[in-house]
């Protein structure tokens, strides 16, 4: 709830109207990978609106390589490590003074946080667009109040933002484009491999990052194989793709392990490709699928058609965000207020989560909607 004291701020600090034509803006979204892809959904809104300022990206190093290419950004404004550059006080005063030396004329601000309204204001920022949920964004002179317990899905949130600003966000969607470099290197893996045909990329990783640890949102691993078994009779394919980072070799391997069981080829790259290798290689597949996490937005926005299976998170607020994506799930009980409440304590994948038959069966259904099978 909105306290006294915020509110009070609030009174202090009077709304005032959009710029009409800004010089520099910045826009602020630092954390996480799938926050990221889905706010390029209001950045490229916010290019169509201001298409000759100059727009800079804050972004966190753990984020950063999703945007550092994209065509609607000019700059980017490096972070820090952190998910929030505001949370303590060395972080506050650090990036108080990057945007201060800025010298930006708008903020746009995708962060629901007090701190991160005052760093904004401190900076001295003439105008601040930002989400006001509860009061953190009381510092925002143009403010888009926002109920916390409203399930909305988290880009139509955040394209309230920049549609405060007068832009129109008609059929604005998540857009990371495919690199043809990546491309390239992808191809000459894919080769190396023996495969030009039909393959399926799977990610069964997902749930960590520097703002929290959910691990429940990962499918079973024996649950994917055996989906993909199933879905071998629907939609042939030669091979399976399975990719994750650096600290993902553990549940790779026992998905390698299951996938072995069933006699399903299949080949692992583990920290091995660079975000847009692995946009390529999903956008040359049959099909990527994944766990609710970060790279399965990012192969939805790459243009790829794409599988998410949800367990504990609502698909309302977290399903890929496009027309050539599917967001599968057995309904259950969520917070409101959606993953930032944290990880749920009674969640059961064989009790709660959607079986491999169930998901198999709609899966089926998309693919043949799509050609696919």
């Amino acid at each position: 709830m909105t306290t006294l004291p915020q509110r009070v701020l609030g009174w202090l600090i009077p709304e005032v109207s959009p710029p009409s034509y800004p010089k520099r803006i910045v826009f602020v979204q630092p954390c996480c990978i799938g926050d990221v892809v889905m706010a390029t959904a209001a950045l490229g809104a916010l290019r169509q609106h201001y298409p000759h300022a100059h727009i800079t990206w804050a972004v966190g190093e753990w984020s950063r390589a999703v945007v550092e290419h994209h065509p609607h950004v000019d700059e980017l404004l490096h972070t820090g490590m952190d998910a929030l550059p505001v949370h303590n006080q060395q972080g506050f005063r650090r990036f108080v003074k990057q945007i201060s030396d800025g010298h930006f004329e708008l903020a746009v601000s995708l962060v629901r946080s007090f701190k991160m309204s005052t760093a904004l204001l401190l900076a001295g920022v003439k105008y601040r667009v930002g989400l006001d949920s509860n009061g953190r964004g009381y510092a925002y002179n143009i403010r888009v109040r926002l109920n916390p317990d409203d399930r909305r899905h988290e880009v139509e949130i955040y394209l309230d933002v920049v549609r405060a600003l007068g832009a129109d966000v008609a059929n604005s969607i998540p857009y990371v484009p495919v690199d043809p470099v990546a491309t390239a290197h992808a191809l000459t893996r894919l080769s190396s491999l023996g495969l030009n045909g039909r393959f399926v990329v799977l990610n069964p990783n997902g749930g960590t990052n520097p703002g929290a640890t959910m691990t429940s949102k990962r499918y079973p691993p024996a649950n994917f194989a055996r989906l993909l078994h199933m879905l071998k009779q629907d939609m042939p394919f030669e091979h399976i793709i399975v990719v994750g980072g650096k600290g993902d070799k553990e549940v790779v391997a026992e998905t390698m392990f299951w996938l072995e069981r069933l006699q399903l080829p299949a080949t692992a790259f583990v920290g091995e490709l660079s975000f847009a290798e692995i946009g390529s290689m999903a956008h040359l597949s049959c099909v990527y699928m994944g766990n609710d996490t970060g790279l399965t937005h990012y192969a939805a926005a790459s243009g790829a058609l794409t599988v998410m299976i949800l367990g504990p998170s609502d698909p309302l607020r977290y399903r890929p965000y496009s027309d050539r994506a599917l967001g599968i799930w057995k309904p259950y009980e969520v917070d409101p207020q959606g993953v930032v409440r944290g990880e749920p304590l009674d969640w059961q994948w064989a009790r709660d989560g959607i079986a491999p038959d169930d998901a198999a069966h709609q899966i089926a259904q998309f693919l043949r909607k799509h050609g696919e099978a």
